[in-house]
């Protein structure tokens, strides 16, 4: 599936698209941004809003009031003895943190012809308008699993406040086998690499499919050594001898189909020893459930894709290379999609034996695979999730406090708590009574900085007329040319 060497080659492509830097063409992006009057006031209150603060209590506060000053929780139903720069009515609505996206691939600048010395990028485009994905859907935080040195410019574009975003978590890929990118096929060569990763400034480390058993081992060692957490797949040389897999400091897998992979039949029992396993060696789990659904979609059809609400803001290369060249729907076959339904079905009984066995979930989709939406992918896992049995308030704090726990932010985000960054959430509607709440988005708190729904509407608006404009430049099979 999307450990294949195809999709290694695919996840390159997707991963490095176009979106890094001031460039000229984004300066049209920061200029809507003050045509929008998205400021950053001084201090910010909130009025009469009822708080889910997603601590471990998660007890509700009703109608409170709460301040935030220098991109921070100032205070909650204490005396206000600021003026605030702006008043916000939160009558009727609920506080909630902002989500957390445990896997992403986010689009980079790419060069997709021959190279020569000097040459660098030749395809860009807006920062702001990807990154609006995330802000339209209340995703504060992401984590890149396959981060490149262009993720280190988005980050830093975004905390000098010229493009809204998300805050980025870092983690380095390695893998092994006769592949391109970071490799590794020497328990010395793993090391190394995992030394120049945190030199480098990445902050965790991600593994891949082709690692042998022995380099899989010492990158762990090393990582927990250099203070670097791990979390990826379950490299394919231990399929028969899992057990060997779950050795200290192996910190999270990512993707529920890295057990499935290890099961023949797919049975609740595999499931249970799985849970018993991870539970066992302190292993987090993100099961990226909305990926393989949608992958078992493009089996049979493209119209899924075709008529998705959000894809008029996907850029449109990735329009062009999700419709047109989509590996998921030319290279399927009868038993290829009764495997993957099962797959399916299987995810959602292994989130289930997880739980039951305290393992940590937390939500991840794989965003940037076809179909997978930045942003609007995050409800639909969290939808899962619930299916799957999760409660409501489960579901939350895996995309809330379970995530900002793992990134060793918990003392900064992930919770509606006086001291840290307002992150921020404001809901029409009760997200602990329907999941599906968190879709109904009044405004959100970035870094301290509020985004109304009338203006996010406004910028999607401007992002869908951009792709429209735009859509006939852009051929996922004449991308060579660019």
């Amino acid at each position: 599936m999307r450990d294949s060497s195809y999709y290694c080659l695919f996840a390159q492509f997707f991963i490095v698209l176009a979106l890094n830097g001031c460039t000229a063409s984004e300066q049209s992006s920061i200029s809507n941004l003050k045509q929008n009057k998205i400021p950053l006031e001084d201090i910010y209150i909130i009025k009469n809003v009822n708080i889910i603060p997603m601590t471990p209590e998660n007890k509700t506060i009703k109608n409170a009031t709460v301040v935030i000053k220098n991109k921070k929780i100032l205070s909650i139903n204490s005396r206000i003895s600021d003026k605030a720069s702006s008043i916000i009515d939160g009558r009727g609505k609920w506080l909630i943190p902002g989500l957390i996206d445990m896997h992403v691939h986010n689009l980079a600048d790419v060069n997709f012809s021959a190279n020569y010395p000097t040459k660098g990028a030749t395809l860009f485009a807006k920062t702001q308008h990807f990154m609006l994905l995330y802000i339209a859907n209340a995703v504060t935080t992401v984590f890149e699993l396959s981060a490149r040195v262009e993720h280190f410019g988005q980050r830093n574009e975004i905390l000098k406040g010229q493009v809204i975003g998300p805050r980025v978590a870092l983690a380095f890929l390695i893998d092994g086998g006769n592949v391109s990118g970071n490799v590794a096929n020497t328990p010395s060569d793993g090391r190394q690499t995992v030394r120049i990763a945190k030199a480098q400034g990445y902050e965790f480390i991600k593994l891949y499919s082709g690692l042998d058993t022995e380099t899989f081992k010492a990158i762990v060692d090393e990582a927990n050594k250099q203070g670097m957490k791990v979390v990826g797949h379950i490299p394919n040389a231990f399929r028969g001898r899992l057990r060997e897999a779950f050795i200290p400091h192996f910190d999270m897998v990512a993707h529920a189909e890295e057990y499935s992979k290890q099961s023949k039949d797919l049975s609740d029992e595999d499931a249970r020893g799985f849970a018993t396993l991870a539970k066992n060696n302190g292993t987090w789990l993100t099961p990226t459930l909305t990926t393989m659904v949608w992958i078992a979609n493009q089996t049979r059809s493209l119209d899924g894709v075709r008529n998705l609400p959000s894809l008029k803001y996907v850029h449109p290369l990735m329009q062009s290379k999700w419709l047109n060249s989509n590996h998921y729907n030319q290279e399927t076959d009868p038993k290829r999609v009764a495997r993957i339904d099962d797959m399916v079905n299987f995810h959602l009984r292994l989130v289930k034996a997880f739980k039951e066995a305290g393992v940590p979930i937390v939500a991840g989709t794989d965003a940037g695979v076809s179909g997978v939406v930045w942003g609007y992918s995050l409800h639909d896992e969290l939808e899962l999730l619930v299916k799957a049995g999760l409660t409501t308030e489960e579901a939350l704090a895996s995309a809330t406090r379970l995530p900002a726990t793992w990134l060793k932010l918990g003392d900064k985000i992930g919770t509606v708590e006086v001291g840290k960054y307002a992150d921020l959430v404001l809901l029409d509607a009760n997200p602990l009574e329907n999941i599906h709440n968190t879709r109904k988005i009044s405004g959100v708190f970035a870094n301290g900085r509020w985004i109304s729904k009338k203006i996010i509407g406004t910028m999607l608006n401007d992002l869908e007329k951009w792709n429209n404009n735009n859509k006939d430049k852009f051929d996922w099979k004449n991308r060579s040319e660019y």
